[in-house]
């Protein structure tokens, strides 16, 4: 996953939303689509754009999103000089491919500058937000799912969206309980793709806190701790250096395969599963702790040998096959897999309620650059940064594994953690699709949570 730096630019929220993960990754997707409750066919026709700036650059890209692609001529027409900087006009034509088709329902809300529309793309909703400059150019544009106005409609829609699903809304107590608002199925341990990296990220930071080296300590990228993306550590020149701070924001913010095994190889596996056990992960698949590369060697590399081989292993001996086996199989052997692939088995395991508690954990550490590597706008997710001062995010996901968890703390000091899960054990999910729901479900679900 990819934090955008100017979260008002287009699609802010969906870089929240497709989470990339430590095992089969793919580049965030400008052609994500979101999702919502199914509408009727009945829609309005015809409805009333506003007369406005804005709404003339709404007629605009209702007609672009008729026939996408457009000239790039014409893009460089509607749009400030500015957003084209951050936003080329390929990746507007991308997302004008993505929601092609999407018919106005409705204007709900207008002024001269800004205007939140309601509109229909086959049987589901999406809220288009659409803003302009003095000149009258685009300078902000977000397509998203609409937020669950109740906990009712929030359940719906995440027992539509994922065959198996795991969810948790909770306040975080001062001594660091997560105290459950709302939930479904939060004691389930399922499959947590890249989520595991908060637990590796606190053992860096207990470690650090020890005294054990620190956040400015360097460490050598060579080629037996390189993996495969997401990431772009793995295309750096061996003997590269990267400093501990560099490589945790890394892990974290784009999901970096490589910088997490070159902290997995710092502390050593077993700080990381000591850390998963005090935390609550006690799950016996957890251990030992896979390395990302080790995953997809397992996973990708003469599947399903090495597979079978390992898992009728104990566990001591599963330690040995991987540092005598495994670690000598040339990542150019892995191959990638699209369908979903031993996710009872050989993955990383916790429940919305264990991976609550890490938040907190996280969040009770007290340390900046835990922080720091943690955080993403408020506006990425869609909350009101004047209101949710702070906001986490950590994601994860494999073909068949979909998860978002999020940690956000108001300006009156209140924390909570809203963590959803979503498995489907027989086909790979739309990971853009789903990705804007359980967006969409977070952000409304921070809002109820902190109504109860």
């Amino acid at each position: 996953m990819k934090t955008p730096s100017k979260p008002t630019r287009v699609l802010a929220t969906a870089a929240v939303a497709v989470s990339m993960t430590a095992c089969v990754s793919q580049p965030i997707s400008a052609g994500a689509a979101s999702v919502q409750a199914p509408v009727s066919a009945a829609a309005v026709a015809a409805p009333e754009i506003p007369d406005t700036p804005v709404g003339k650059q709404l007629s605009w890209l209702l007609d672009a999103l008729a026939t996408p692609p457009v000239p790039e001529e014409e893009i460089a027409k509607h749009f400030a000089a500015g957003f084209l900087k951050d936003t080329p006009a390929a990746t507007i034509n991308q997302i004008l491919v993505a929601f092609k088709g999407l018919r106005l329902e409705k204007v709900t809300t207008s002024r001269e500058d800004v205007l939140i529309a309601l509109a229909t793309g086959g049987e589901w909703r999406h809220e288009i937000s659409l803003s302009v400059d003095t000149a009258g150019l685009i300078n902000g544009l977000l397509f998203r799912a609409p937020a669950p106005k109740n906990w009712a409609e929030l359940d719906r829609r995440l027992k539509k969206a994922a065959p198996q699903a795991g969810f948790i809304a909770a306040e975080v107590a001062k001594n660091g309980d997560c105290r459950p608002v709302h939930a479904t199925a939060r004691d389930k341990r399922r499959p947590l793709g890249s989520v595991f990296k908060l637990y590796v990220l606190g053992t860096v930071a207990q470690r650090i806190k020890a005294g054990a080296f620190g956040w400015d300590t360097k460490l050598t990228i060579t080629p037996e701790l390189k993996s495969l993306p997401s990431g772009e550590l793995q295309d750096r020149p061996d003997g590269s250096k990267v400093t501990v701070m560099e490589a945790a924001k890394l892990m974290i913010s784009i999901s970096d395969n490589t910088a997490t095994d070159l902290l997995i190889h710092k502390v050593g596996r077993k700080a990381v599963e000591r850390t998963m056990r005090a935390w609550g992960a006690t799950d016996k698949r957890n251990f030992p702790l896979l390395k990302t590369r080790e995953l997809f060697v397992l996973k990708g590399a003469d599947y399903p040998r090495h597979a079978k081989r390992y898992l009728s292993l104990s566990t001591a001996k599963k330690r040995d096959y991987l540092e005598k086996v495994v670690a000598k199989v040339p990542l150019d052997r892995v191959a990638t897999w699209t369908k979903p692939r031993e996710l009872d088995t050989i993955e990383y395991f916790a429940s919305p309620s264990d991976i609550c508690g890490a938040h907190a954990r996280l969040a009770r550490m007290g340390d900046k650059h835990v922080g720091e590597a943690m955080s993403v706008p408020a506006n990425a997710l869609g909350l009101d940064p004047k209101k949710w001062t702070t906001v986490w995010y950590k994601g994860g996901s494999e073909p068949g594994v979909l998860d978002q968890s999020f940690l956000a703390r108001t300006s009156g000091g209140k924390t909570y953690v809203v963590t959803a899960m979503a498995v489907n054990p027989a086909a790979a999910f739309d990971d853009g699709k789903l990705g804007f729901e359980l967006t969409a479900l977070a952000r409304g679900a921070f809002t109820l949570a902190d109504r109860s």
